[in-house]
């Protein structure tokens, strides 16, 4: 008889669990490891003639990714994440500064105003700076009527960093906020009192304090920098060859699906090696804190 009411509670408690995390895990599943899956499986396979997947096991798209031409590729898109990630700290920890001295009535207001832009299409959004920036565009025309040189900003490397920068710079200002607003203000009064300047406070106090969000908000820059091919089509002018680039030109033009599939599988393992690396590093740095 326990037995049998030791398996009636379990059976009772498992069904209501199941009924709760059953459609969530059927979703992952249908969504994100099948297609995982078939992603890594094509990726050692042959392409096809006219294109497609032809079923025969090869190392040979692996063996690609050593050529000297895509390794230019991918240097080129971890330098541009690098300084996605570099210029969006450099502009986002100010901002975020700022924002935690903000009152409490005023500080949704701005949250919310960082993220206005994205319930707008990025698409939509790149668009608008590239009519902006364009050599017929309006400060450029700005420019020449003051007698100033024009600017020759677009469908450059510099064009698709300020397009990253610009798209990401929220995924930048969250993290750093929260460990900012997390600070605790007696830390800064005894600095203050032991006789620090404003620099050694930020430089010793503030800055090691708020290292975690810093480096929390630089991977969520970094690991989408490396795939927005997007970014570089519009803002690029395709002119500027990187990795989510290639991966998206192996799929539509070339129609090698095993190649696209090669350089997705090496995309999807440096970001896990990003994220093992927060997780180590992330982890050490809030026991610290």
């Amino acid at each position: 008889m326990e037995k049998k009411k030791k398996k009636w509670r379990l059976n009772k408690n498992f069904l209501p669990g199941l009924a709760m995390v059953g459609p969530t895990g059927l979703w992952m599943i249908a969504f994100m490891l099948l297609p995982l899956i078939y992603v890594i499986a094509i990726s050692f396979m042959t392409k096809g003639l006219f294109g497609g997947v032809v079923w025969t096991p090869t190392l040979k798209n692996y063996q690609d990714i050593i050529n000297p031409v895509y390794g230019k590729v991918c240097l080129k898109s971890l330098k541009i994440a690098l300084l996605t990630t570099l210029f969006s700290l450099l502009v986002s920890y100010p901002f975020a500064y700022a924002l935690s001295k903000v009152k409490k009535r005023w500080k949704s207001i701005c949250m919310l105003l960082i993220m206005v832009p994205f319930w707008i299409n990025g698409l939509l959004r790149l668009n608008g700076w590239v009519t902006i920036f364009r050599e017929t565009g309006p400060l450029n025309t700005l420019l020449t009527k003051l007698g100033l040189p024009a600017l020759n900003f677009m469908y450059t490397e510099t064009a698709i960093v300020f397009g990253m920068v610009y798209t990401f710079m929220p995924f930048m200002v969250l993290p750093i906020h929260t460990s900012i607003s997390k600070l605790d203000s007696t830390l800064l009064e005894a600095a203050s009192d032991l006789g620090a300047t404003k620099l050694h406070t930020f430089l010793r106090v503030i800055l090691p304090l708020t290292f975690p969000g810093i480096f929390a908000g630089s991977i969520q820059v970094f690991i989408p920098s490396l795939g927005a091919f997007f970014i570089s089509d519009i803002m690029g002018g395709g002119n500027t060859m990187l990795l989510g680039n290639l991966i998206k030109n192996q799929y539509l033009n070339a129609r090698n699906w095993p190649s696209g599939a090669a350089f997705s599988v090496l995309l999807i393992v440096f970001t896990l090696v990003v994220m093992q690396i927060y997780t180590r590093l992330g982890g050490d740095m809030d026991e610290m804190v």
